[in-house]
């Protein structure tokens, strides 16, 4: 990156890539808990991403950026784990 400008481009791009991949991984979070609590935290933070997710959409508008085009691996790794653990888990 040359310049704030093309650093401020990638960190949108890295935050939208990262809700982007919660709102994929979340449902799947949703359908293997067990707990009616946990179940719901699950479900409600999918709408928060949603409307985070929007947000940066409309920034990105007003910006004349395409969101897509970066993947964040932090939250790539982050999903990868939980996936593992849920495959992991025998018991609810």
């Amino acid at each position: 990156m040359k310049n704030l400008e093309e650093l401020f481009e990638h960190q949108l791009k890295d935050l939208y890539s990262a809700e982007d991949q919660l709102t994929k991984a979340l449902p799947k979070m949703v359908k293997n808990a067990h707990n009616s609590k946990l179940k719901k935290a699950f479900e409600d933070h999918l709408e928060e991403t949603k409307e985070h997710k929007a947000r940066l959409e409309e920034i990105c508008d007003e910006l004349d950026i395409d969101p897509k085009g970066e993947t964040c691996k932090a939250m790539k790794g982050l999903i990868k784990e939980a996936e593992d653990f849920l495959d992991e888990v025998k018991d609810p």
